[in-house]
């Protein structure tokens, strides 16, 4: 009798301590915190995450340790290291739990971003695109790099600013690497056979995506410029509000007509139908900024890689000042100063929405480069004119790497090609000069192609384009006073200027004249 009475006593108490333990707040980390993951070599190391209010949390990792306390809300973070390259590590984060992270590594950390032509994969795919990169079998069965990873973010919108993502740190292998962004896997690849250290990669785009939805609200709202995105967009939620409030009546009448046919064996009508909620598309201005960008902010990198502006081909003059934004709401947000950020120049496309100007896009890409510690790729010689998902990312990611080099590690190397400096009107003639000649100019071909001049009237017409040292001399013998010149100014040019390191010249015009998409932008 006793005994059963002491039996039931340790029941009680159990259930109390379970209880009580079960009320307590374990300490947790966010998704990037996890097994394979890479931290940035030569930096103070961010680890954060949620524990209960005042908690001691300590973090201990390549036989260093940091501890703090957290907060009132329950949120910490700590700095560790500067750590040097290397790995594997296991990381421990002590409070009144134990998380141990497993085959950590460090070296150099970029965040991988922008639209379709980004999270164009490796291999091929499920979603209508093309089948994968060029060669991609030859690709994937050689893909045996464990020290490049990648963080895939899982898609997703948010109205407000966001505390982490879905998403985990994957191993390069031919069974990971068919599905990870091609240019990102590139620029890794290359990266690493340049620096030798691991390699981390936080690939977060959405195809089809415009510039506005990686941008805060806050900057959005900054500018008169951007008000027409802000205004469409509210007209969209607000024609959803009321679409919805009608919706939920016919829905509660389809339910009663539904009962009813289904009782008297009747066919059942189709339910009423809704379009999609603008809350949660894709395209929602700063929709990505809050869902797939700010999570990933206390993550220490190097810097970002760019590929977007296809969806921005209706308002390229607008992209002038939407683009560079997005650097600088990047870069705020990461409160590391001007971290390398690296861009690809649209390539050439030929099917093209009349008010589409892929010109002004790559005009706006190439004056954004007047932002300290920005590179960019050029990929007018390497497109696709019936695709514009143009599969040679290899040389998208090669080129990146050259800027990278450059820009985010200071090696003096010819990483760009000719871009327009100035020029001089002599007569019937135009000089043109150019920075980053890299040894010199050449036309990849028999004679120079590409180049358009205009007199008075800003009517262009082709163009006779010689080298003479470092300059191309352009002329045409119907326009005897000419102004201004352009060079690969259409959407899909055949253009042929480089410089001797291969390297393509960026399309540009010396004039200003409003182009003829502007008229419906």
């Amino acid at each position: 009798m006793r005994r059963e009475r002491y039996k039931g006593l340790f029941l009680f108490v159990g259930c109390l301590l379970l209880a009580s333990t079960a009320g307590m707040a374990s300490v947790k980390t966010p998704s990037l915190i996890s097994d394979n993951m890479v931290l940035q070599e030569g930096a103070k190391d961010r680890i954060w995450g949620t524990a209960d209010p005042s908690e001691r949390v300590t973090v201990t990792i390549a036989g260093t340790e940091a501890s703090t306390a957290a907060d009132a809300q329950g949120k910490w973070a700590v700095e560790i290291g500067p750590l040097k390259a290397g790995g594997p590590f296991e990381m421990t984060i002590r409070g009144s739990n134990v998380i141990v992270v497993h085959d950590v590594m460090v070296g150099e950390v970029w965040v991988c971003s922008g639209q379709s032509n980004m999270e164009f994969s490796v291999g091929p795919t499920h979603n209508g695109w093309e089948t994968g990169v060029q060669n991609y079998k030859q690709e994937i069965a050689n893909a045996h790099y464990p020290l490049i990873r990648m963080f895939t973010v899982e898609k997703t919108v948010a109205g407000k600013p966001q505390e982490d993502v879905a998403g985990q740190w994957e191993i390069t292998s031919p069974v990971t690497v068919a599905h990870f962004t091609a240019v990102g896997y590139f620029f890794g690849l290359n990266l690493y056979k340049t620096l030798h250290v691991p390699i981390g990669l936080i690939h977060s785009s959405w195809g089809g995506t415009p510039a506005e939805s990686w941008t805060s609200l806050p900057t959005l709202q900054s500018d008169p410029e951007f008000k027409p995105i802000l205004q469409k967009y509210q007209e969209q939620e607000n024609k959803f509000l009321s679409n919805l409030t009608d919706f939920n009546s016919r829905f509660e009448a389809w339910r009663k007509e539904s009962a009813e046919a289904n009782t008297d064996g009747t066919p059942i009508p189709p339910p009423p139908a809704i379009r999609n909620d603008p809350r949660t598309n894709p395209w929602r201005p700063a929709g990505l900024f809050n869902a797939m960008i700010m999570p990933l902010v206390p993550y220490r990198i190097k810097g970002a890689i760019w590929y977007q502006g296809e969806s921005n081909g209706d308002r390229g003059r607008q992209y002038r000042k939407l683009f560079p934004d997005v650097i600088r709401d990047w870069r705020r947000a990461w409160n590391e100063g001007n971290f390398p950020f690296l861009f690809v120049q649209l390539a050439n496309f030929q099917p093209l929405p009349n008010n589409f100007s892929f010109p002004l896009v790559r005009e706006a890409q190439l004056m954004t480069l007047s932002l300290p510690k920005t590179g960019m790729a050029v990929t007018i010689d390497i497109g696709d004119p019936t695709s514009i998902h143009p599969r040679n990312k290899q040389e998208v990611g090669r080129r990146l790497v050259l800027a990278a080099r450059a820009v985010a590690y200071g090696q003096h190397i010819m990483y760009s090609g000719p871009i327009y400096k100035s020029m001089e009107i002599e007569g019937d003639k135009v000089y043109l000069h150019f920075r980053h000649i890299g040894g010199g100019l050449r036309a990849d071909g028999y004679a120079l192609e590409g180049f358009e001049i205009a007199g008075q009237d800003h009517q262009f017409v082709s163009a006779n384009a010689k080298i003479q040292g470092d300059t191309v001399v352009v002329s045409s013998g119907v326009v005897a006073h000419p102004v201004a010149v352009r060079y690969g100014w259409a959407n899909n040019p055949i253009c042929n200027l480089y410089n001797e390191a291969g390297l393509p010249a960026s399309p540009f015009r010396t004039d200003d004249w409003k182009d003829p998409s502007e008229a419906t932008q």
